[in-house]
């Protein structure tokens, strides 16, 4: 017995030294990583910027930290921000000498955020400073992206995915009526299609045309483009892409139909850099990454003048509270930007606003809470929105009361309409699984959510439905009219839920100029009356660190979304609007269809 108490005593006393040993070991980890995420770069002579394009490029993305890696892997995710900060620091660097181009499997959330790190780097080659493009395989968007290079390049055994702009929607009420899932709709707006992919098996007549329009319209922009950098006619990229299935048989074709200027192996393709920086065979080449150009020190520290001009972003769906659960990418949580804006109105240093958009909408509701925040910030400093790769429907709503509009050429905007929609289960749940309802009420609709769910009859439900989005309807009409100037019958003509491209939108007075981030900023001084004027973003990214000791291990945009979206693929974007919805209350103000690019 007091050998088995021996025993037990020392195996306790181990297991305390090893935890405590355990607990030392985790914070020495986790400190010097944390002061290890901090790290300054400086560029040596000779460098070169390497700007891999693969995964995902997005408006913004987290501070995740190093602990990413120890999870098993990194998110693969791109911020916009980010990559043309990087390029316009490269362009001033003279350390750095040119710009490496790795083209790959990268996927962008609209045709926009490559329109706009394809301007960046159009931008850099002002400098007189070279920019090379190399792939063992080019997607479409990325090849877009690239083709601003100097000259691409293709690795002997890759391939260029080139074949124009389209896809299919999925249709589900086909399998919700083998279900016996009914849903009920209440929308404003012929173009309004967001329903139809829960009430119809193909797509409407309306639904077609606009994306047709839009479409065609990113298209023939990126077409006139890569004509100019390529020096080929638009005509003969129209024809490469329409006979796409029927050429490169031969890895030679792509050099014949102008698309590359030489396929190579990837040794090869060092052989050229190394040359044009002058650097001997031996020798090793000074690379800096995305990471690498976030953290990189400038040769002259530039000290901030004049008064602040506040950079907000929202981005992503708008939705009403965050919710816990399975993170998807970021939202714009209505009551949290509401208090940001609050905070702006109030700050005596910010003399400007600029609000970045990036949304498709989302809940009609913190649409609105939004946009009245937007004004009453606007009562006290101005305010410019610039439009990113898409800001419609709910996102157009929180814009469109600003000073001024800026938006990028190929930015799909408008969308004014609203809808609800709300599943029925009766067919599900009464006739195949034979469950019934009965109850008492104190009133004739005290069960109004009940019966519309799963009741049989419920057109009075319904009616009460589609009068509560028309009064939704009319109001969002009337703050379009308020905000850009215009009546509600003329507001009217240009909405019922229709999708515009930029460059149409300016046309109907949806948006003031077509221009950057950059030509807003400018806007907004010029509108606060400042000479001098420095920039600072807002909401300011948390670091990671801060995360892991708040607990909050459900982030959106973070290392599980990342790893999520690579296990899903497509199925990615329908599962996470679904998801989404019950976040959005039941009027929802948001476009029908995913904006991302491959």
């Amino acid at each position: 017995m007091k050998d088995f108490f021996k025993y037990m005593l020392a195996t306790m006393c181990g297991i305390i030294v090893l935890s405590i040993l355990g607990a030392i070991i985790m914070v020495i980890v986790v400190l010097g990583i944390i002061s290890g995420s901090e790290k300054s770069v400086k560029a040596k002579e000779n460098s070169v910027f390497v700007l891999k394009l693969s995964g995902m490029v997005s408006e913004r993305t987290e501070d995740n930290g190093p602990l990413t890696s120890l999870l098993g892997g990194v998110t693969n995710e791109m911020g916009l921000d980010d990559i043309v900060s990087a390029i316009q620091k490269a362009k001033v660097e003279e350390n750095i000498k040119g710009i490496y181009i790795e083209g790959g499997v990268c996927t962008f959330d609209s045709p926009a955020t490559a329109q706009q790190i394809r301007d960046a780097l159009v931008d850099f080659k002002r400098s007189g400073k070279w920019v090379y493009a190399f792939g063992d395989q080019y997607l479409q968007a990325s090849y877009y992206v690239c083709s601003a290079a100097d000259s691409v390049y293709l690795n002997r055994t890759g391939m260029v995915d080139f074949r124009g702009l389209g896809g299919k929607s999925y249709y589900l009420k086909g399998l919700y009526d083998k279900l016996g899932v009914e849903y009920k709709v209440a929308r404003v707006g012929r173009y309004k299609s967001y329903v139809e992919s829960v009430t119809r098996t193909d797509m409407s007549a309306d639904d077609s045309l606009q994306r047709a329009t839009y479409l065609n319209g990113i298209w023939n922009h990126w077409a006139d483009q890569m004509a100019k950098s390529r020096r080929v006619t638009v005509d003969q990229l129209n024809k490469t892409a329409n006979d796409s299935i029927m050429l490169f048989a031969s890895i030679d074709d792509y050099k014949q139909a102008g698309l590359i200027d030489r396929a190579m192996y990837p040794d090869e393709m060092k052989t050229i850099v190394r040359k044009k920086l002058g650097v001997k065979e031996d020798e090793e080449i000074n690379q800096l990454t995305l990471d690498d150009m976030i953290h990189l020190k400038p040769a002259k520290k530039v000290k901030e003048k004049g008064d602040e001009v506040a950079i907000y972003y929202a981005y992503g769906s708008i939705i009403d509270e965050l919710q816990s659960g399975l993170s998807v990418s970021h939202d714009i949580v209505g009551t949290q930007t509401v208090r940001d804006l609050q905070a702006l109105a109030d700050n005596k240093d910010v003399k400007a606003v600029v609000l970045r958009v990036n949304s498709g909408g989302g809940s009609a509701v913190a649409s609105e809470q939004i946009w009245r925040a937007v004004n009453l910030l606007k009562k006290k400093k101005p305010v410019v929105v610039s439009m990113g790769g898409v800001a419609a429907s709910g996102g157009y709503m929180i814009s469109c009361g600003a000073n001024y509009i800026f938006a990028e050429p190929t930015t799909i905007t408008g969308s004014i309409g609203i809808f609800g929609l709300i599943p029925n289960f009766s067919g599900l749940v009464t006739q195949k699984l034979g469950v019934t309802w009965d109850g008492v009420q104190t009133h004739q609709y005290s069960d109004y959510d009940t019966n519309l769910i799963f009741g049989d009859e419920n057109s009075q439900e319904l009616q009460y439905m589609q009068a509560y989005v028309d009064r939704g309807y009319e109001n969002f009409l009337g703050i379009v009219a308020q905000g850009r100037g215009m009546t509600k019958d003329q507001v009217h003509e240009i909405a019922q839920g229709r999708v515009w491209m930029a460059t149409d939108a300016l046309g109907i007075k949806l948006v003031d100029q077509l221009g950057s981030l950059n030509d807003a900023v400018k806007k907004a001084a010029q509108l606060a009356k400042m000479s001098e004027y420095h920039t600072k973003a807002y909401p300011e990214k948390e670091k990671w660190f801060s995360k892991l000791i708040d607990g909050e291990e459900d982030v959106p945009g973070t290392y599980l979304d990342g790893r999520l979206r690579q296990c899903l693929g497509e199925l990615y974007e329908p599962l996470m609007q679904l998801r989404q919805e019950q976040q959005m209350g039941i009027m929802q103000a948001r476009i029908p269809f995913s904006v991302t690019v491959k």
